[in-house]
């Protein structure tokens, strides 16, 4: 091999050895590592290179990145809030120092194995039928509830989703789920949307989702009910695909308290990370805000 790339494997473990010394012994590390420890030690006490140098410093920066995140970027959504700032550097050299620094992703739920179908539903239409890109703003949306656990009990989350941007255009939060929720969930979104034409609502076939009064509201806002085949999560998965994002990056490494707790959390998870910073690919690595914003100063001629 290379001299030069077994030096450079080298002061990538002595880097290693540097940064977990407060947790292991570092002549134990060394054997572990196949490095000898004098060479380390002679590694420590030599001066920085200009490149040790520059690792340092957009170190630091994939750190503040990192954090600004709520620790939850990996190493290409990091690689691309780098670049905002005008930094050269690719991918690979951010999983490199992300990698060292002990930077990584939180990674998802993984889902059971078993079959997932079902009878198509006989309540209204999968009219939606899997069509999750759509083109423009206020032409689909997406609904669904999931549960949070507090030390008081549970508190119920219902959200409703613009597919165009993946924004969280509407939600709301009680002790129970009745159909109250979800209506106040979709009133937020219309209005804060006020959509002009019609607009498809996708949903499960929960019972709130079924009610008299659920219908009632579709009509009188224009809105077109499309619903999910019985038991199949995969008709609705842009609203599960969210839950999931909320759960590990934010709910899971809480333990709330009290329902309001939970409420403010969730509150600036949505409003003040999830809609205005988190990057998504779909969206050109933009937030659902910016990408709402780049579609309406296209169509302005901006």
């Amino acid at each position: 091999m290379h001299h030069g790339v077994l030096r450079k494997r080298c002061q990538v473990k002595y880097a290693f050895i540097k940064a977990e010394r407060p947790n292991f012994i570092i002549r134990s590390m060394c054997r572990i590592l196949k490095v000898h420890p004098s060479g380390f030690y002679a590694w420590l006490k030599a001066p920085d290179s200009k490149r040790a140098i520059e690792d340092k410093r957009q170190t630091g920066l994939i750190k503040n990145a990192w954090e600004e995140s709520g620790k939850v970027y990996g190493y290409r959504k990091l690689h691309d809030d780098l670049c905002d700032l005008g930094e050269t550097c690719c991918p690979n050299r951010v999983a490199r120092l992300a990698k060292i620094a002990g930077i990584r992703a939180e990674i998802g739920y993984k889902r059971r194995p078993g079959k997932y179908g079902g009878k198509p539903s006989v309540v209204v239409n999968n009219t939606l039928d899997r069509q999750f890109d759509v083109a423009t703003p206020n032409r689909v949306w997406v609904t669904d509830i999931t549960y949070i656990k507090t030390t008081e009990g549970f508190s119920y989350l219902a959200v409703v989703i613009d597919l165009y941007s993946r924004r969280v255009i509407g939600w709301a939060m009680q002790n129970r789920q009745p159909t109250e929720l979800v209506l106040q969930a979709l009133f937020m979104a219309v209005w804060r949307r006020k959509p002009v034409g019609k607009v498809i609502i996708h949903s499960d076939q929960g019972s709130q989702f079924t009610s008299i009064e659920w219908a009632s509201f579709l009509k009188q806002h224009n809105l077109e009910h499309s619903m999910s085949r019985r038991g199949n999560c995969h008709d609705n998965a842009v609203a599960e695909s969210f839950f999931n994002l909320l759960k590990r990056e934010r709910i899971r490494r809480r333990t709330y308290k009290t329902r309001a707790e939970a409420r403010q959390d969730v509150f600036d998870y949505i409003e003040m990370f999830y809609n205005p910073k988190r990057k998504h690919v779909r969206n050109q690595m933009l937030s659902p805000n910016d990408f709402e914003r780049q579609h309406k100063m296209s169509r302005q001629g901006v």
